[in-house]
């Protein structure tokens, strides 16, 4: 392999592993606060890409700016997180979610296979796509190889700027610290006076708004089509099953392992593309069976 391919490799693997990073973290969230296994957030993902897209065209009428659309982008995650991401916590998983995982497992995944035909029914099964953003933000070349800027910077700046957000939350601010007081001990957290109904609510909005985010960055370097919530979330678990459960760092670094190994694939062993994620998720299983960077405390995040 030369070393311009490789250098090829790289930047696709750290542009997808961008995308990942931000839909894992959004489930890991999910999983490490609420004690769920959230089959729906894959949903959450593609509606999230076809919102983006669907937004940008509407404003492609307007002549926008780079600025303008870039926010389409962001905007599009925000409602799809909010009033989707509360649709689903107040509806049906706060029903759910003292019940047995296996039920839960169904209840999500009955939720992802409506909202699959929601998508149907909204935006039909033709491709979606916002592909104006990549033109206007034009290449940049490293070592004689050309990348898009959008995929090589903005998804990575990003989804550094939603991780590192997200951990300024946790640790900073006073609805933060409840959350991870929820996270540790629900039952101690209600008795000492957090609303632990409202932080579920606001947990799930917030895992459901970086799953958005990830389908609405992707929606301008890929076509959005039925099918492609499915995609994301079986990679994602694997993500979070290789970091382990809750482990916010974690899912960044699996991501990006997974991303790299994966792109790597695609130019050495095309065959090898598909299987590289959950084999190295098979292999650190074998060995950590909680994860890479998982704890001795429960649900730790």
């Amino acid at each position: 392999m030369s070393t311009d391919l490789m250098l090829l490799a790289m930047a696709d693997g750290v542009s997808y592993a961008g995308l990942l990073v931000m839909v894992s973290v959004g489930l890991t969230v999910i999983c490490g606060v609420m004690g769920l296994v959230n089959v729906a957030h894959g949903a959450l993902y593609a509606v999230g890409g076809y919102t983006a897209s669907y937004l940008s065209l509407l404003a492609m009428n307007h002549e926008p700016s780079t600025l303008s659309l870039l926010l389409c982008l962001v905007v599009a995650a925000m409602v799809v997180g909010l009033v989707l991401g509360t649709g689903l916590e107040a509806g049906l998983l706060r029903r759910v979610q003292h019940r047995d995982p296996v039920q839960q497992l169904l209840m999500t995944f009955a939720a992802f296979m409506v909202l699959e035909d929601v998508q149907r029914l909204l935006w039909g099964t033709q491709p979606y796509s916002a592909p104006e953003v990549i033109g206007r933000l034009g290449t940049v070349s490293f070592f004689e190889v050309t990348y898009t800027t959008y995929q090589l910077i903005i998804i990575p700046l990003t989804a550094l700027t939603a991780y590192a957000g997200l951990l300024f939350f946790l640790r900073f601010t006073s609805l933060g610290k409840q959350v991870v007081a929820v996270t540790h001990h629900r039952e101690m957290a209600t008795a000492l006076g957090i609303h632990a109904k409202r932080i579920g609510w606001l947990t799930f909005v917030l895992g459901a708004t970086l799953g958005a985010l990830g389908g609405a960055m992707a929606a301008p370097t890929t076509s959005m089509v039925p099918g492609a919530g499915a995609d994301m979330i079986v990679l994602s678990f694997a993500v979070v099953a290789t970091a382990g459960l809750g482990q916010i760092s974690g899912a960044l670094l699996a991501s990006l392992l997974i991303g790299l190994t994966r792109s790597v694939a695609v130019y050495m062993a095309p065959e090898w593309e598909v299987a590289v994620p959950y084999l190295i998720m098979v292999l650190v299983l074998l060995v950590r069976p909680n994860g890479l960077f998982s704890v001795a405390q429960a649900r730790r995040i």
